[in-house]
């Protein structure tokens, strides 16, 4: 259980350090990330009660099974990378605003407060106990933002705080229903989930990913963000709204089962509509930020698909956080060496910038599910498709279909952006702090295709 308390270490230390806290952060987020999947590949279970509460509340639990660790893995891998990052761009960023470097002491206590809360939310054993770290992840996001976004940053700050909140709070409700159906909120000892719960957890976290209709706050709170926390926020935090149906799921999952076509086409829309708005994007941030709400319907889709689609859900967050946490960050980079955004501005970066060039392919590839594992994911969900509704239809080719989408923006991305004839740009050599990163997270995301058999081991040990 070492690796749930660690970061503790970063969230007291690095503050004091101010500039120097992206070292003991980067370090206690890896050595937790390489904990954890020592757990993974041993499919270690492990509870621990952190306090006893009466009911309909129930003892709070940190809980941690395969699926915990497959989550918390990822948000530990790569917050300890998106850290080592924040060095050179915050710094480039707070001479921007016109603030010292001492603002780092504020900095690294709102991001390892940020990135620690989405750990402990996917080894909360209780459902109070999830919703509390939900709502100190979305706080911290909201703070960064607020105090280190671009543009009219605080209207974004506040746009995201409520439509967040939204979300929040009919998860609360939900949560509060089942509790009071149930005498207790401990997941293990959860039987059932009310229709009327079901209803509002899965539309808060239909806000919260988001879904088609409810996603008009991901754009702006992306794009403007400062970049390190679009790495997070992106890459990890709206997906852990899957995690949240996910666990759901594993404990009722009558109501998809009951709703089964519908909330899959709605899924099919999410990602193939906001597939298509990233063809017309001209801020690359913003760009993401449209591909992010397409890959969330890749979720929305897959938790209809029986055992195999849920197994895709969960390797599609990997993926996907792997996949934009890079892109976000490369678009960074370009912000931080060039001042650009605007994809009319930009295009044969690849002349001036190569590593950064690279390492994207390796982002878009991920999302594409081309020789990463992402490629893993998308066969699981394909699989599921096909044994869920026993026949090639409509379900079976929307899937493809949405796949295909996103290999396209993916390409035409890199196309506008890295290919293509240069522009006048002086070449630069970024710092070794922008470029490392993102190879060791791409790195990774290819590794685990070759020799992640543990992951889709243990994840069949769940779900098969």
């Amino acid at each position: 259980m070492i690796e749930v308390v660690l970061p503790t270490i970063a969230l007291i230390l690095a503050p004091i350090l101010k500039k120097r806290g992206a070292v003991i952060t980067s370090l206690t987020f890896f050595v937790t990330s390489i904990l954890i999947l020592l757990r993974l590949v041993r499919m270690d279970v492990f509870y621990s009660k952190v306090a006893d509460l009466p009911n309909p509340i129930g003892a709070f639990y940190v809980y941690g099974d395969c699926i915990s660790h497959i989550f918390g893995f990822t948000i530990a891998f790569v917050s300890a990378f998106v850290s080592l990052y924040s060095t050179p761009y915050m710094k480039h960023r707070f001479e921007e605003m016109g603030l010292s470097l001492d603002e780092f002491g504020k900095y690294w206590l709102l991001y390892n407060a940020y990135a620690y809360s989405m750990l402990l939310l996917v080894y909360s054993g209780n459902l109070l106990m999830l919703y509390v770290f939900l709502e100190i992840s979305l706080v911290t996001s909201f703070l960064l933002i607020y105090y280190y976004g671009y543009g009219k940053r605080q209207w974004v700050a506040m746009l995201y705080f409520v439509w967040t909140h939204i979300a929040g709070v009919l998860a609360l409700i939900g949560f509060i229903l089942i509790g009071l159906n149930n005498n207790t909120l401990l997941m293990p000892m959860i039987k059932a989930v009310p229709f009327i719960a079901w209803i509002l957890v899965f539309l808060g976290m239909l806000v919260k990913l988001p879904g088609l209709g409810f996603h008009i706050w991901l754009p702006y709170a992306h794009a403007e963000a400062p970049t390190p926390v679009s790495a997070l926020l992106s890459p990890l935090t709206v997906g852990l709204a899957g995690y949240v149906i996910l666990r759901l799921y594993e404990i009722d999952p009558s109501f998809i089962f009951n709703h089964r076509h519908l909330i899959f086409a709605y899924g099919f829309l999410t990602s193939f509509v906001a597939g298509l708005l990233v063809f017309k994007q001209n801020d690359f941030k913003k760009l993401l930020a449209y591909s992010t709400v397409s890959q969330m319907g890749y979720m929305i889709m897959a938790i209809c698909l029986g055992s195999y689609g849920v197994m895709g859900l969960v390797i599609q967050y990997v993926s996907h956080a792997f996949g934009k946490a890079i892109l976000f960050m490369s678009a960074g980079s370009i912000i931080a060496l060039y001042g650009l955004r605007r994809l009319d501005y930009m295009g044969g970066f690849h002349e001036q910038i190569p590593q950064i060039a690279n390492a994207s392919l390796i982002g878009f590839m991920n999302l594409s599910g081309i020789v990463t594992i992402g490629l893993i994911g998308e066969l699981f969900i394909l699989r599921g498709a096909f044994e869920t509704f026993q026949k090639i239809g409509w379900e079976v080719i929307a899937v493809i279909l949405v796949f295909i989408v996103s290999g396209l923006y993916s390409f035409y991305t890199m196309k506008n952006v890295f290919y293509g004839k240069p522009k006048d740009y002086p070449v630069k050599k970024p710092s070794l702090l922008l470029v490392t990163p993102l190879y060791a997270i791409g790195i990774v995301s290819i590794a685990l295709l070759f020799c992640g058999e543990f992951v889709i081991r243990a994840l069949m040990e769940v779900f098969i």
